[in-house]
């Protein structure tokens, strides 16, 4: 059994490998062909963000088991085709909490007191005190967007400068809140009543560009924006427009949609904008941490068949007869939520019927809260973290066992409730392909291999001509569908699998010729 190491690792972290017992060759800097030269000895992987792992580097890694990701992201791993060659990828999601809450902090204060800007005044030999006059927090209204660990990190600082806090996170108990003294509301009443606002969501389809001009003419003049999240949440275009046309007064951002900056990035043009090279994860302590969390982590996995931490599923330690079923309970759940809305989630059922109730379903169940949860939370949501994340936002999970199943010989149902709202989907697995079943009465059989859209309707002659006719007016090309009626015939389900994105303003054309308030795209695929 062998570890290599292709980028910097701590040396704490590199102690514990080398106390492992495990071999451990450390070779920074390796291209992709000389990886690849020498990936096949190696049982294990440990990285950054410098080291790139394509298709080839695991083709190459015959006996490669696990790949260690010190840090959050994993966009420098291709984790599907891991998965399906059966390498875990495990990452660090929490080892950076406190260094980027510090850092977000340390952007608001650095604006709020113009320090930038009077730093390089004063190493131009000036001494111009009045050109630098700041605001105090004291007293100030900060909005929080995303007040989950990060963010729950800057309410528990932003207490000490008795600012009040406003808070945007549909998925967030209204008792975490209190706990945190952040009063949730609405993005738009953030937006409009907040002196200072900070960003820490995921990037999501939801929240790509979810501020942007309309948002930006909502603040206050004398706003200020922070984002040391994920570059791509604010539009980068509006944001010049904003502080250029001084809509805001100023912001700070630590994170773009392309990194590193081009140097004929029109943001440099900016003097009320401060900037850093993402530097949210960059303290002593948070390098520190990841390197000794995926040190751990990766022994664990290697020398004890432990898992902390997964990005994908661990399908080699399960009943090969339950494994099929990890993908569709995952895709049932993001339907279902994706279904649901913004509504906040109080409870999520997991019922596995037929053969594979005889067996341990354990993470068919965590599959499906993964499905419902990542659109939450993002991609850093895992086999090992989810239960720990809903239990956090306060969803109850339960799951049983039902081995009846009259008319297929495997089912698994998810349930979702939404106050007094319960949502529930049924899928099953035949072809080696997911697929869905129902939705509450309704009952159909369509393809989860693709996205979909979902319209409930009326159910009367030419329903189905009128969505075809606008998706094929406007070049969207129908892969399959499926309908499914209720006993009554008075309303019915349509599901459409297209080989295209449908805008949003797709969506609402069809949602007002079929007089339906139930019309969504469903995106089950990258």
């Amino acid at each position: 059994m062998k570890l290599l190491v292709s980028d910097p690792l701590s040396e704490e972290g590199l102690k514990i490998l080398t106390a492992s017992g495990i071999p451990v060759d450390v070779r920074p800097g390796l291209s992709e062909d000389e990886l690849c030269g020498i990936i096949g000895e190696y049982d294990g992987l440990i990285i950054r963000s410098g080291t790139t792992v394509t298709k080839k580097v695991m083709d190459a890694g015959k006996k490669l088991r696990v790949i260690g990701r010190a840090g959050v992201g994993v966009d420098n791993v291709d984790v599907p085709y891991a998965t399906q060659k059966g390498i875990l990828v495990m990452n660090t999601p929490s080892a950076n909490i406190i260094s980027a809450a510090e850092h977000s902090l340390a952007m608001i204060m650095s604006l709020a007191r113009m320090i930038p800007w009077a730093h390089e005044s004063v190493h131009k030999g000036e001494w111009k005190r009045n050109k630098f006059t700041g605001i105090e927090l004291y007293g100030k209204t900060l909005g929080i967007i995303g007040v989950g660990r990060v963010g729950g990190e800057i309410a528990k600082r932003a207490k000490s400068f008795n600012m009040t806090m406003l808070g945007y996170d549909p998925y967030l108990p209204a008792d975490v809140a209190e706990s945190l003294c952040v009063k949730l509301t609405t993005l738009e009443d953030v937006l409009r009543n907040s002196d200072v606002m900070t960003i820490h969501t995921p990037l999501l389809p939801e929240t790509k560009d979810m501020i942007s001009m309309p948002q930006f003419r909502m603040m206050r003049k004398n706003a200020l924006l922070v984002n040391v999240a994920r570059g791509g949440i604010v539009n980068e275009n509006d944001l010049y427009e904003a502080l250029k046309e001084k809509v805001i007064a100023g912001a700070a951002f630590d994170v773009f949609v392309d990194e590193p900056l081009k140097s004929d990035s029109k943001l440099f043009e900016l003097d009320n904008l401060v900037m850093t090279p993402h530097l949210g994860a960059s303290t002593v302590e948070a390098q520190e941490k990841v390197s000794v969390d995926i040190a751990e982590n990766v022994i664990m996995y290697l020398r004890d068949n432990v898992i902390a931490n997964a990005i994908n599923a661990p399908r080699g330690q399960m009943d090969q007869a339950v494994a099929p079923y990890l993908p569709l309970a995952e895709r049932l759940g993001i339907f279902i939520h994706q279904l649901n809305g913004q509504r906040p989630v109080d409870k999520i059922e997991v019922v596995c019927s037929g053969e594979i109730a005889g067996k341990n379903v354990k993470m068919v169940t965590l599959s499906a809260i993964i499905g419902v949860m990542k659109n939450i939370i993002g991609d850093t949501v895992n086999m090992v973290n989810v239960e720990s994340i809903a239990k956090g936002k306060n969803i109850k999970i339960t799951e049983s066992k039902n081995e009846d199943s009259p008319v297929y010989s495997n089912m698994v149902t998810v349930t979702v409730t939404s106050g007094s709202d319960v949502l529930s989907v049924r899928g099953t697995v035949f072809a080696q392909t997911p697929r869905l079943i129902g939705v509450n009465n309704y009952c159909l059989e369509v393809p989860m291999d693709t996205n979909l859209l979902f319209v409930k309707y009326r159910d009367r002659p030419g329903m189905i001509g009128n969505v075809g006719n606008i998706l094929g007016e406007n070049g969207i090309n129908i892969g399959h569908m499926a309908v499914g009626r209720e006993r009554t015939r008075e309303t019915a389900i349509m599901l459409m699998g297209t080989d295209n994105e449908v805008p949003p303003a797709i969506v609402k054309k069809i949602s007002d010729t079929m007089g339906s308030d139930e019309t969504k795209f469903i995106r089950l695929v990258e």
